[in-house]
C-alpha cells in the first residue's frame, strides 16, 4: 500500500513507519519537526529511517518542497499540518491508499500552558486531513485519540461503549473533537476512520516529556524525581510493539457501518457510518510506585522521590477494556512492563551514551 504517516519523526510515528516498511509498504513521513521537545531526537529517528538529517534538519523554509527527503520507499516531507494548501499538493500528488494520522501537539500538562498550539495542531490541523482525504478518497483514515478523553469518568476498565463528555484537558476535548470530526466526515463523505485510544505509550525511542525518560534521566544525573498524587497513581502502560502491532492489524480493515447500531440507543464506539473507536492498551494497570521501582531495577538506581499532589488535567487511574479490539483483530497487546522498561533502558544507556 501507500500509506500516509503523519508525525512520522514522532515516537509512535517513527516505529510504525519502520514497520510499515519492512512489511513492504511505500510510506510518506510529514512531521514539522517543531521544538516542544529536542529536535534532535526526531531527526535521530529519521535516520534511522534513512534519511539525510541535514535535509530533514532545515529551519526556516515554508516551502514544503524544500525540505524532502527520499530513501528507498521511505519519503520525508517537513509540513505543518495547519499548511491546508500543502496539505491539498501532497495528497493530490500523491494518491495514498491509507493514512494513519498521528501527528499533534500532544501533553497534557502542556496544554494548560500553551492552549493556542493545540487548537492549531489538532483541531485546525486533522480538519486539513479530513478535507484532504474528502476530495482525495483513501480506503481507511486511521488516526490518534487519547485515553485522555475519559476524563472524569471512573469506571473501570475504561470502554469505548461509555460515554466520554467529560474531559478535564483541553488536549482530552481536541482528542474527543477529532473522534466528532472523524465521524462527521464519515457520515457525510464515506470516508472510513478508525479512532484509536492509546493509553500512556512508552519504550524506545520515547518521548523526554513522558514519566519513563524524564524519571531516567533524573536518576541517572543524581536528582530526584517528581512523584504526582504522593504516587497514588495506576496507568495502563502500553509497550510500542504493541502499538504498533494493533495499527497494523487495523489498517487494512476499514469499518464498513455496523447493521446493528440503534439511534435511540447510540453505542458511542461504532455508527451506522463507515466509523469505529478503539482502545489499545495493556489491560493491566500499573501502580505508579512499581513503574519507578522497575526502572530502579533496571538501571541499578534508586530514585530520591519529591511527593507531590496531583497536577491539574491529570487523572489518578487508567484502565483500557480492549476486548474490542481482540475481537476485531485477533490482538491484545502483551509486552509486560518489566520486559518494556528492560528495552527502554538498553536503549536509552545506548542512546545517551552516544
Amino acid at each position: 500500500m501507500n500509506i500516509l504517516v503523519t508525525g512520522a519523526a514522532g515516537f509512535i510515528g517513527f516505529h510504525l513507519s519502520r514497520r510499515l516498511l519492512d512489511d513492504g509498504h511505500t510510506i510518506t513521513g510529514i512531521d514539522n519537526l517543531n521544538d516542544y521537545y529536542d529536535p534532535r531526537l526526531k531527526r535521530d529517528r529519521l535516520a534511522q529511517l534513512g534519511v539525510d538529517v541535514d535535509i530533514a534538519g532545515k529551519t526556516g523554509s515554508a516551502n514544503p518542497s524544500g525540505s524532502r527527503a527520499a530513501s528507498g520507499n521511505f519519503r520525508f516531507v517537513r509540513m505543518d499540518l495547519a499548511d491546508r494548501d500543502a496539505m491539498n499538493g501532497l495528497f493530490e500528488e500523491s494518491g495514498f491508499d491509507a493514512v494513519v494520522h498521528l501527528a499533534a501537539q500532544a501533553g497534557v500538562r502542556y496544554s494548560l500552558q500553551n492552549p493556542h498550539s493545540y487548537i492549531d495542531s489538532n483541531i485546525t490541523g486533522f480538519l486539513n486531513i479530513l478535507e484532504a482525504c474528502r476530495h482525495h478518497p483513501v480506503s481507511h483514515l486511521v488516526y490518534a485519540s487519547s485515553s485522555s478523553v475519559y476524563g472524569a469518568n471512573t469506571r473501570m476498565p475504561f470502554s469505548v461503549h461509555d460515554n466520554v463528555d467529560h474531559p478535564v484537558s483541553l488536549y482530552a476535548a481536541t482528542k474527543k473533537a477529532n473522534e466528532l470530526m472523524a465521524h462527521t466526515y464519515s457520515h457525510l463523505y464515506g470516508i472510513p476512520s478508525t479512532g484509536l485510544r492509546f493509553f500512556t505509550v512508552y519504550g524506545p525511542w520515547g518521548r523526554p516529556d513522558m514519566a519513563l525518560f524524564l524519571f531516567a534521566d533524573a536518576m541517572t544525573s543524581g536528582k530526584p524525581i517528581d512523584v504526582y498524587n504522593h504516587g497514588k497513581m495506576e496507568r495502563d502502560f502500553t509497550y510500542i510493539g504493541d502499538i504498533v502491532e494493533s495499527i497494523v492489524r487495523l489498517i487494512p480493515r476499514p469499518p464498513q457501518g455496523n447493521p446493528e447500531w440503534k439511534a435511540d440507543a447510540p453505542d458511542p464506539a461504532t455508527s451506522f457510518a463507515p466509523y469505529q473507536v478503539f482502545n489499545i492498551g495493556h489491560n493491566k494497570p500499573v501502580a505508579l510506585m512499581d513503574y519507578i521501582g522497575e526502572l530502579e531495577k533496571q538501571l541499578g538506581v534508586t530514585a530520591e522521590k519529591n511527593m507531590m499532589d496531583i497536577q491539574p488535567g491529570d487523572v489518578p487511574r487508567t484502565w483500557a477494556d480492549v476486548k474490542d479490539l481482540f475481537e476485531y483483530t485477533g490482538y491484545r497487546p502483551k509486552v509486560a512492563v518489566s520486559e518494556g522498561i528492560a528495552a527502554f533502558v538498553s536503549w536509552y544507556r545506548d542512546y545517551i551514551g552516544k
